[in-house]
């Protein structure tokens, strides 16, 4: 593997992260969230941001997954992958979001195809409010027709990793937003 260059330095992240937790905290000022992570990637990400939101706010975690024959990890850096659009739930959320603001957090918004399945699905669920807060925005890659209300960075078409993001599972404990360089 060659070496990963920094995009996002963890600085940047965390003045960033502490700026969308003000918007987060003046948007809902004495009310109470439900942080909704989608799972791996956005972990560390929502800790980061929750322990920033001056609110009571209860989190919990959602995981999908998506369908469609998923290249080998070096195809993958090599080409990308997108997939079929067929987005199934792995893991659902374990609290009511009935009538309470609920703030989806997601590591990336990348094709919108996987944000667009869940923001369908809690709505369903009838909340009082829905917002999206994603770390990263790659409109580049677009799909479907879905922005996040609150964004940290928008980057460019490059194959990410770190904060949460992975290559095969690898790097996501990395404190900065890395580039892999495509071969």
């Amino acid at each position: 593997m060659t070496e990963l260059k920094i995009l996002i330095s963890r600085e940047q992240i965390a003045t960033r992260v502490t700026a969308m937790a003000a918007d987060i905290t003046r948007d809902f000022a004495g009310e109470q969230v439900i942080f909704v992570g989608v799972l791996k990637g956005a972990a560390i990400f929502l800790s980061d941001l929750a322990r920033q939101v001056k609110l009571e706010a209860t989190f919990d975690f959602i995981g999908v997954s998506s369908y469609g024959n998923r290249p080998s990890p070096a195809q993958e850096l090599k080409s990308g992958w997108d997939s079929t659009g067929e987005v199934r739930l792995t893991k659902d959320a374990d609290q009511s979001m009935q009538g309470k603001n609920v703030i989806l957090v997601e590591d990336i918004l990348d094709t919108g195809l996987t944000l667009t399945y869940l923001k369908k699905l809690i709505l369903a669920r009838q909340p009082k409010t829905f917002r999206i807060a994603a770390l990263l925005d790659k409109p580049s890659r677009r799909k479907q027709p879905i922005q996040a209300d609150y964004v940290g960075f928008s980057i460019p078409d490059e194959f990410v990793v770190g904060y949460g993001l992975d290559y095969a599972e690898r790097y996501r404990n990395l404190p900065d937003i890395c580039v892999v360089p495509r071969e």
